[in-house]
């Protein structure tokens, strides 16, 4: 049976109930006897904690609670938020408790949750607690805190290392002979400012405990369901069984719903001390003062090349912040000190990565995970030397190119994994040809000049990246047919807007001879699912969708051996299609309900030297590497030099994804995409003062796309 849906524009099965209300996120979910919380959060940059008095908050009709650090269960106390992904790089592996202990080290830092019949009362007795502050010195710039006699992120920071975070050396190849040699060497220095992941639907979560079980179920806007588990049960030293985490509709991610957040700790710890559902939904304001943002990095880089233009080598170092804390350790900076290179020969290559605390807003990935960064960067220095060497921008990336013959091509840097980046495949030529000619850069000298005459200035920049997808570990699935002849898939997979369950059912419904919208697909349930990883990093499509693919592969050929069985012929006489189990050329059919019925066995009957029971299979797709994608984009804008407005006028882009599964939803992503880079470079910008108060917490001053 050949491939029938993969490869289709298969609408959204997520739309309907998007379209008609019906979808299910966080703040829908209403429980018996359910309360609000409010997370009380910290006004100052830096400061130490000398008490908190709740009595006034406490004595307010409606309050149920306020829970500070000295409430929580010991086990929360004893240790801070674990590292997500540890790294030898690491010099603090400086994490935050779940609620402040003594001392507070960026403004939104949780202190104390405000437990209460209504979120109005929680807000006004949030207000009403008493907590005595004793400022310390703060520091915003990220570069700045590395200089000797800075202010300490942290007052307890190790003395040798100071705000350092971490540090990172690459080094590939004899740089110092390659600059020796060079004919010419160009600097650049580059500032890439901060910016936030501004989804629709804020972060939240419910603790829902039950008493019996003494066990837990959490609903929370995620990225990983299985990952927060993972960080909870150490949290609360509990088993396995006693914990639920269940991710529902998610209104966008773009990377920092992939973290765990301290209060959510906390909300765990006093849903079980008062034995009552508990909610907290982030306005926000919150959510520009407490949800995790990516970058600000100084890059001061030099690039040597020969007469023809062709590089010989790269050198230079990053400083990034990281912010009061490393909640994703140094992935970050180390996929964009790694994602460099990009699509080109680069023979010697070496970067100093520094990152820095500051006492600003955790960093973590925003879509991209520093892909941007390196991608701006490289790009930069392309246009230096061909501005330099006064040479045409593309024919400058032209001479530089991996060729397709070239590959599979080992860039020489060792990823954070431990493996070397090696690119499987990509015609960069081929690509950038395709944009150039989609984008009549040709032409643009032309029209630049008819623009002049009319006192319009127009300029055209183009940009090439090569980006790593299919991060592993795993991703999970197991594809069932139930007794009723329903097929579902479960996955560890958690969507944010990115169509998995459309995804997954097309290829689930090649494999069993159906239609996507005879497929269920549930997502990010850890009591459907024993293992998962979650979505991030553009791995979705090759991690779960490769354990759908084998799962569902193999859950069909175990309704072909029962069907076989069960009407007397050989497996291979077996077609499966529409929910049945037929005989090739004959009317005799069998239906997957049927099959399924005669798979789970009946008592006191043997199955032995038959198929494992049920018509179910589970899949850990495991890739050795991860698998590159790459891009061209071409901008042509209008400035307005009297008030520096720019405009888009016409907007390439050329993304190579391999095969699509879905062409349609590629095309969405690809424009969301191309939207979120516009917003970044021209409106976003998260704004802090020199002392780490943000400037910036409302869409009054940080403007979006519209």
């Amino acid at each position: 049976m050949g491939a029938k849906w993969f490869g289709a524009s298969v609408k959204r099965k997520e739309d309907p109930a998007f379209l008609t209300g019906k979808g299910r996120y966080v703040d829908d979910i209403h429980l018996p006897g359910m309360l609000d919380v409010v997370v009380l959060r910290s006004p100052h940059p830096h400061a130490m904690i000398r008490g908190i008095e709740t009595a006034r908050a406490l004595a307010l009709p409606g309050v149920h609670a306020v829970i500070t650090y000295a409430d929580l269960p010991e086990p929360m106390r004893r240790q801070t938020v674990p590292l997500l992904v540890p790294n030898p790089a690491i010099k603090q592996p400086l994490m935050p408790y779940c609620l402040a202990k003594d001392e507070v080290c960026f403004v939104g830092e949780p202190i104390a949750l405000v437990v209460a019949d209504s979120r109005y009362v929680a807000e006004d007795a949030a207000a009403l607690v008493d907590i005595d502050f004793e400022p310390l010195p703060a520091i915003a710039d990220c570069a700045a805190a590395l200089a000797p006699g800075a202010p300490l992120a942290h007052r307890d920071a190790a003395p040798a290392h100071g705000n350092l975070a971490a540090h990172i050396p690459l080094n590939v190849g004899n740089v110092d002979a390659a600059f020796a040699a060079a004919a010419h060497v160009f600097r650049e220095k580059i500032f890439q400012h901060r910016g936030g992941p501004f989804f629709i639907e804020c972060r939240g979560m419910i603790a829902a405990p039950d008493p019996v079980t003494d066990s837990l179920t959490i609903y929370v806007s995620s990225q990983g369901s299985h990952r927060h588990k993972r960080v909870l049960l150490d949290l609360l030293d509990w088993a396995d069984h006693q914990l639920r985490i269940v991710t529902p509709d998610v209104g966008g991610g773009f990377g920092p719903k992939g973290s765990f957040y301290a209060e959510y700790g906390a909300l765990a710890a006093a849903a079980m001390m008062l034995r009552r559902p508990l909610k907290w939904i982030e306005d926000r304001k919150e959510n520009f003062v407490s949800t995790q943002q990516e970058r600000d990095q100084y890059w001061d880089m030099e690039i040597a090349v020969e007469q023809d233009a062709r590089i010989l080598g790269i050198r230079g170092k990053l400083v990034h912040d990281s912010g009061a804390y490393m909640p994703w350790g140094v992935v970050l900076p180390w996929i964009a000190a790694t994602t460099v290179p990009g699509p080109y020969v680069i023979p010697a290559f070496r970067l100093d990565v520094l990152c820095a605390f500051t006492n600003k807003v955790p960093t973590s990935p925003v879509r991209g995970a520093g892909r941007p960064e390196a991608a701006v960067t490289m790009e930069r220095l392309v246009d230096c030397v061909a501005r330099e060497m006064r040479l045409e921008r593309d024919e400058v990336r032209r001479r530089n190119f991996i060729q397709p013959e070239q590959m599979p091509y080992n860039v020489g840097i060792i990823s954070r994994d431990g493996r070397p980046v090696t690119y499987d495949s990509g015609d960069y030529p081929g690509s950038q040809a395709k944009a150039l000619g989609g984008a009549d850069f040709a032409g643009f000298a032309a029209r630049q000049a008819r623009a002049r005459e009319q006192g319009r200035f127009i300029g055209i920049g183009l940009g090439n990246a090569v980006e790593s997808t299919g991060l592993g570990p795993y991703e999970s699935a197991t594809v069932r047919v139930s007794t009723s002849g329903k097929i579902t898939v479960y996955t560890g997979a958690t969507p944010q807007g990115q169509s998995h369950k459309t995804v997954l059912a097309q290829i689930a419904a090649d494999q069993l001879g159906c239609t996507p919208d005879d497929i269920t697909v549930v997502t990010a349930d850890t009591a459907a699912t024993g293992l998962g990883v979650g979505s991030f990093a553009a791995r979705t499509a090759v991690n779960a969708g490769s354990s759908v693919h084998l799962a569902s592969k193999e859950a069909a050929q175990k309704v072909r051996q029962f069907a076989a069985a069960m009407m007397e012929v050989a497996e291979g006489d077996i077609e499966i299609e529409n929910g049945f189990a037929k005989v090739a050329g004959s009317d005799v059919k069998r239906s997957f309900r049927e099959i399924a019925a005669r798979a789970v066995g009946m008592p006191g009957f043997s199955m032995a030297g038959g198929p494992a029971p049920g018509l179910e299979a589970t899949s850990h797709f495991t890739p050795d590497q991860s698998t590159y994608a790459n891009g061209v984009h071409v901008a042509e804008v209008e400035v307005d030099v009297e008030t520096g407005g720019v405009r888009v006028l016409r907007y390439c882009a050329i993304q190579d994804s391999g095969t699509l599964i879905n062409p349609m939803l590629v095309t969405g992503q690809v424009e969301g995409g191309v939207a979120h880079g516009i917003g970044n470079a021209l409106l976003e910008c998260m704004v802090y003062d020199a002392g780490g108060q943000p400037m910036t917490t409302t869409f009054a001053e940080y403007l979006l796309p519209g």
